[in-house]
C-alpha cells in the first residue's frame, strides 16, 4: 500500500525553463528589519511554557496580568482629591420639648 508521504528517489533539480543567470541581483534578508519591527522574542522557562499551549495564550495571561495591576492603583484623575464638608445636623427639639 503506497503512502503520500513518502520521500521520493529522485533528485531535486531545479527544471530546465530557470535560467540562473537572470536571479542574480537578490539580497539576502532585504525584508527583515520590516517584518522584525515591533516583535520582541522572549524565550520562556520550560516549566512556563509548558503551561502555554500557544504564543497568544502567553499574551492573554500577560494582558490579563496588566489589567489587574492597573486596577489596583487608583486613577488620580477620577478620585476626588478631598471631600466637602456636610453641615453638621443640629438635633431638634419635640414640640413638647419646645413648649
Amino acid at each position: 500500500m503506497p503512502t503520500k508521504n513518502r520521500a521520493s528517489d529522485s533528485v531535486d533539480e531545479l527544471r530546465r525553463e530557470y535560467d540562473l543567470a537572470s536571479l542574480k541581483g537578490g539580497v539576502r534578508g532585504k525584508y527583515y528589519a520590516r517584518a522584525t519591527a515591533g516583535t520582541t522574542l522572549v524565550l520562556l522557562e520550560r516549566d512556563v511554557a509548558e503551561a502555554f499551549p500557544d504564543g497568544s495564550a502567553v499574551n492573554r495571561a500577560l494582558r490579563a496580568f496588566l489589567r489587574s495591576k492597573q486596577d489596583g492603583q487608583p486613577n488620580k484623575a477620577l478620585q476626588p482629591t478631598s471631600r466637602a464638608r456636610r453641615p453638621i445636623p443640629r438635633p431638634t427639639l419635640s414640640r413638647a420639648a419646645r413648649g
